[in-house]
């Protein structure tokens, strides 16, 4: 049975109109607007409420808007039953937001149909929020696993790489945490604050581990060659950046719908080895023509690369890789993204050691 709430300072009136509706509801009254407030809140919470205008210390219309203000009765429907009978009376009570307006003396069959129809509006209400809720529910349940199997796809895809350049070890990991580092420090910069959003933030350090997805396509011979590579060589490997974004492209394209982090990963992989000075490769960019995300990622990449073991190089102590860094502003790398190395220093010594490979560990604590 529904709840009827029935607010009057007259017994008489109270005795009738609980008399009308007690077959049928689970009646509860009361003689005052505050104790109005009290039984709203209280349980068994009201499904409906019929409130009398003219009351004495509280009248219906300060008890309406106390009740909207209050969360928790926001949305119980209130019906007004009072001898105001002008028509200027009906709209004022509808205007604040009440369901109904119905004149003393009342007449039984129309406050029992408009009661009944009114806690039925309620009940089909209140069934199709319980539904939408249970949907969001599943719909945030599906996102979170949509993006779990997403994020671990992109590592899988990544590891692709590893597995072909083994001695990079948690470089994906670390170079994660580098583009987060650098993207936090420079989103308030004028220069950077439009494509930095928190959002685009979270695409790019998603987007991170692909950068190198090219190199499964580079010769055994020549990714873990231990030494110098000859200019044939250098320029076979160069073209990783190349196969990685035509990699990306691809599966962008199988999509059935436009995957975002995919632009930005194929940007990434593409762009990440230009440099600011037009040094660089695959296409020679300068300055700002370079994509923000592959500034980013450029220091990143070498920053790691500096201080870890390779196949063909032995890691660098920390003041060497600092060094280096700092030599590269302005012609490896945007000096904007220098100085953001810099002012976050001590963050990249502690993703290095955070997520360590042996060699890595002891360089890092050395340095430290």
């Amino acid at each position: 049975m529904a709840t009827v709430l029935i607010v009057d300072d007259t017994p008489e009136n109270l005795s009738v109109l609980s008399g009308v509706l007690s077959p049928e509801h689970r009646i509860r009254a009361v003689n005052s607007g505050q104790r109005a407030l009290q039984a709203a809140a209280g349980r068994p919470r009201p499904d409906l409420i019929l409130l009398d205008v003219m009351m004495p210390e509280m009248d219906g219309y300060e008890v309406l808007a106390r009740l909207q203000a209050n969360t928790t009765t926001a949305d119980i429907p209130v019906i007004f039953v009072t001898a105001l009978d002008s028509g200027d009376d009906e709209e004022r009570g509808l205007a604040l937001g009440a369901v109904d307006y119905i004149v003393k003396p009342i007449r039984p069959a129309i406050v029992i149909a408009r009661v009944r129809a009114h806690l039925e509006l309620k009940a089909a209400r209140d069934l199709l929020q319980d539904r939408n809720s249970s949907l969001q529910l599943e719909i945030s349940r599906r996102m979170a696993e949509n993006l779990m199997i997403q994020d671990v796809s992109i590592r899988a895809l990544a590891r692709l790489a590893e597995i072909r350049d083994p001695e990079t070890g948690n470089h994906l990991r670390r170079t994660q945490g580098y583009v987060r580092t650098l993207a936090t420090q420079l989103c308030s910069d004028a220069r950077f604050a439009a494509f930095l959003t928190p959002h685009n933030i979270e695409i790019l350090v998603k987007s991170a581990p692909l950068h190198d997805i090219g190199k499964v396509g580079i010769p055994d011979h020549i990714l873990l060659k231990p030494g110098k590579l000859t200019s044939d060589e250098w320029l076979i490997m160069q073209t990783h950046s190349r196969l990685g974004y035509l990699a990306i492209e691809q599966a962008e394209q199988d999509a059935e719908q436009p995957i975002e982090f995919l632009g930005m990963a194929k940007e990434v992989a593409h762009y990440h080895h230009e440099k600011w000075d037009g040094s660089g490769y695959p296409e020679g960019l300068a300055g700002e023509a370079i994509p923000i995300s592959a500034r980013l990622m450029a220091l990143a990449d070498v920053f790691d690369a500096l201080i870890a073991q390779r196949v063909y190089k032995g890691a660098f102590p920390l003041e060497k890789a600092l060094r280096i860094i700092r030599e590269g502003r302005g012609t490896h790398f945007d000096p904007a993204v220098v100085d953001a190395f810099f002012a976050r220093q001590a963050d990249f010594v502690a993703i290095a050691a955070k997520h360590a490979d042996g060699e890595l560990g002891s360089a890092g604590e050395s340095a430290g």
